[in-house]
């Protein structure tokens, strides 16, 4: 068990640096937010092809045509590079920022409870510098070659395959990027389970950084649900500015785990506090000790000796 000094240094030390986290971390969720924005907003007017579009090469009777259809999809992404790049610089800001929350937490959470998973740290490390890079040098790759795309000569369906999705540098951003958002997610679900066990988080933050750490992996929703990790990250930097509307949670100040009690443990604490409320009425309407009798039978044999004499 640490010793009293050494929980008062943790404290301040902790405090130091949430409150240098703290305006970063609600930052970096508007950033997050914003990259989601002008991403979406950007590839929404990319063109498409259709079905009849696709197939028509196909039903004339030429199987590899000279243009392929999704040729204009290319050049609107390789014209539109600038504010895609843009937005995975802001995301990836983001993800940096997040990854400096979690280690504070990893750390507080391991100093109250030693026994908490160490590689969650490891994982958040490499798995948050990852992402970050990964999203950005997966977009300044994109723009580089659809810009090949548009200044060659070949606009068949193979190197639109290779300008988009196929071809060694593809393949490998891909996959860096499947394994650094495996490592992130992975961590930040061990961090959120153990911050609640200790008492540094609510258990609705909890689940809100469980739920944005899955979204960091699998991009469900599109940008409707990115502001899920956005806000989440501006709930942490009001909680690290200790601006929390109930206050801090007791678990920051004594440097101790706090763990929040469960559902079982409140209904045991009701009915406990029913039973002493129960208890304490009782004694308040408990009826007065009876009056002793004697006094009266010792009057009426006085009255009767009085009668004799």
């Amino acid at each position: 068990m640490p010793s009293a000094s050494e929980i008062s240094e943790q404290v301040a030390h902790e405090s130091d640096r949430r409150r240098r986290l703290s305006v970063p971390a609600f930052a970096a969720g508007f950033l997050y937010l914003l990259s989601g924005i002008i991403i979406s907003s950007t590839l929404s007017g990319a063109p498409t092809v259709g079905l009849l579009e696709g197939l028509e090469s196909a039903l004339s009777g030429v199987a590899s045509p000279a243009v392929s259809p999704r040729a204009a999809e290319v050049r609107f992404i390789s014209h539109h590079a600038l504010p895609l790049v843009a937005g995975s610089v802001l995301a990836g800001i983001a993800i940096g920022v997040l990854t400096l929350v979690l280690l504070l937490l990893i750390d507080a959470t391991r100093f109250r409870r030693p026994e908490s998973w160490s590689a969650a740290r490891p994982l958040v490390l490499f798995g948050g510098v990852a992402v970050a890079l990964v999203s950005i040098g997966h977009q300044v790759l994109s723009a580089i070659l659809t810009h090949r795309f548009v200044g060659g000569h070949d606009f068949s369906n193979h190197a639109v395959d290779l300008a988009l999705t196929k071809g060694t540098a593809n393949v490998i951003s891909d996959y860096l990027d499947l394994l650094a958002g495996l490592a992130l997610a992975a961590g930040m679900i061990a961090t959120m389970v153990g911050a609640m066990r200790v008492g540094l988080l609510t258990r609705w933050v909890g689940v809100l950084g469980i739920f944005t750490g899955v979204l960091i992996f699998l991009p469900i929703g599109g940008a409707t649900l990115e502001v899920v990790p956005a806000f989440w990250l501006v709930a942490m930097g009001l909680l690290y500015a200790e601006r929390w509307p109930n206050g801090d949670p007791p678990a920051w100040t004594s440097g101790e785990a706090r763990p929040w009690p469960t559902r079982a443990d409140q209904r045991a604490a009701a009915q406990a506090g029913e039973g002493g409320a129960l208890a304490v009425a009782g004694a308040d309407v408990a009826p007065a000790p009876a009056q002793p009798v004697s006094g009266g039978s010792s009057r009426k044999r006085r009255r009767k000796r009085g009668a004799r004499g």
